[in-house]
This record gives C-alpha cells, sequence and structure tokens, in this order.
C-alpha cells in the first residue's frame, strides 16, 4: 500500500520569523515537502544563515532564503511578500508566525504605551500588510487543477488570544485580532480560492518562553494546566502548520486549530 505523502513540491512560501522556534521548525519541515522557502529575521543573522543552507540554501537556484527583515508595519510586511515574490517568482504560503511576548508581568494599570504600540505593531500591523499582499499575488496567479486552493494563509495565534492572559493584556490583544482575523479573511478569500487558517499553540519549549518556564513557581503552575502534562516541541506545532498548507486540508477554512495540549479547555 503506498504511503500518504504532505507534499508542497512546487510551491513557494514565506515563513515569518523562521530563524528560531516554531518558526525554524516549519522551514524544515516546508524545504522537507519540497517547497521553495523564504523567512525572515532580525537579529540572529549567524542561525538564520545556518538554516538556510541546511535546507537548501546553497543550491541552484536556492529552495531557501533568508531576509534580514524587520516586521513593524504594513509597509513592512508588503514589503517582504514582493521580496519573496521576486526571488521564486510567485507566492502560494504566507504562515504569520512572528511576534513579540514580553516575560515580565506588567499591569494594564503601569504598561507602558511604548510597549503596547511595539506588540501591536509587530504582531498585528505587520500581519496586516502581509497578508494584504500576499493575497494579491495569490489572487493574479494561475488558477490550478480543479479544486485545488488557489493559495494557504496561516496565521499563528495563541491560546492567550482565546482566553486572555493577565499582565499580558498586549500579547493576549493582539492573538485575539489574529483570530478574527482568519475568520474575516475565511469568509473574504475562500470564495476567491484562497484557504486562511489559524493555528493557536499554548506554551511551547522556545527562547522566548524559556525564562517563565524556568521560573521556581511559574514554571510547575504552567505545567499544571496542561492535561497531557508537558509544554510542546516546536515540531508540533509546526507540523498542524504543513498540514493545513497541504491538499489534504483543501476544504479547512477559517479553522482555529489548538495546539496546546488540551489546555485552553481547562484554563
Amino acid at each position: 500500500m503506498q504511503g500518504v505523502s504532505l507534499d508542497l513540491a512546487g510551491k513557494a512560501a514565506l515563513i515569518t520569523g523562521g530563524a528560531r522556534g516554531i518558526g525554524a521548525e516549519t522551514v524544515r519541515l516546508f524545504c522537507q515537502a519540497g517547497a521553495r522557502v523564504a523567512f525572515n529575521y532580525r537579529q540572529s543573522r549567524d542561525r538564520a544563515d545556518a538554516l538556510a543552507a541546511e535546507c537548501g540554501g546553497y543550491e541552484n537556484p536556492p529552495r531557501c532564503l533568508a531576509f534580514e527583515h524587520e516586521l513593524s508595519s504594513p509597509a513592512d510586511g508588503r514589503a517582504l511578500v514582493e521580496k519573496t515574490v521576486a526571488a521564486f517568482g510567485r507566492i502560494d504560503i504566507l504562515v504569520a508566525n512572528h511576534g513579540i511576548w514580553l516575560a515580565d508581568d506588567a499591569p494594564i494599570a503601569s504598561m507602558a504605551e511604548t510597549q503596547w504600540r511595539r506588540t501591536l505593531a509587530v504582531n498585528l500591523d505587520a500581519v496586516f500588510g502581509l497578508v494584504q499582499a500576499a493575497a494579491g499575488h495569490m489572487q493574479q496567479q494561475a488558477a490550478p487543477a480543479e479544486d485545488q486552493p488557489r493559495g494557504h494563509i496561516v496565521l499563528i495565534s495563541s491560546t492567550a488570544g482565546q482566553r486572555g492572559e493577565a499582565f499580558h493584556a498586549d500579547y493576549a490583544v493582539t492573538k485575539g485580532a489574529l483570530i478574527s482575523l482568519t475568520k474575516s479573511l475565511s469568509t473574504e478569500l475562500a470564495p476567491r480560492g484562497i484557504r486562511v487558517n489559524c493555528v493557536a499553540p499554548g506554551w511551547v519549549a522556545t527562547e522566548m518562553s524559556a525564562d517563565a518556564l524556568a521560573d521556581c513557581k511559574r514554571g510547575p503552575a504552567i505545567l499544571a494546566g496542561i492535561p497531557v502534562g508537558r509544554v510542546a516541541h516546536p515540531r508540533e506545532v509546526a507540523g498542524p502548520v504543513l498540514f493545513l498548507c497541504t491538499p489534504l486540508a483543501g476544504f479547512i477554512s477559517g479553522e482555529v486549530l489548538n495546539v496546546n495540549g488540551g489546555a485552553v479547555l481547562v484554563g
């Protein structure tokens, strides 16, 4: 019996925040599935270059490209999409994975306006520019085979976007907005052949969450709220993202896929 393949051969993908954590594992999986992948980074040049090389960056033509590119405005998002299209000639998949979360608690009564504005700029404003440009290109590209999507957009939200997060209202607001954006874009773009879905991770073992998970009080409390009994590995989030961009998920649109070990049901 022939096996089932999660095949993205011939597809061009842009994955934001791809140099580390969930983004890096998503880059690896997409390249393993046959896609050409572009990703951005802001500071981790050595890590980004190593990942691109690992995933085919030195092939001719290259299968994986790393762009040093800030994402904190709609214009930044649009410009990154244009870089991807210039490199690959098209864009079939957008995974908006980048984002910031400050580990230090910030009560709403004392949260700095600069923190609020910065979080919204990176986590939300840049995503608007990304999806605006990507959807425009996807709609102009030649239609694929019958019943096959013209393109895929996956937004990375969080359990915080569904149930909130005390002392991190800035982050929770942006992740909740991405869920609403997913539903709005799905209704608008599904008739045009573009599938828009959302993956909402819970706690994942990444550099961004390392301090909180290592805290002697907070760490055990976090684990106690996860029925599976542990935090996720980045690849366990990247896998569902990959699935949503394959033909096997061609009839899924507007979905919020929780990847949190059951935590969203008990919090």
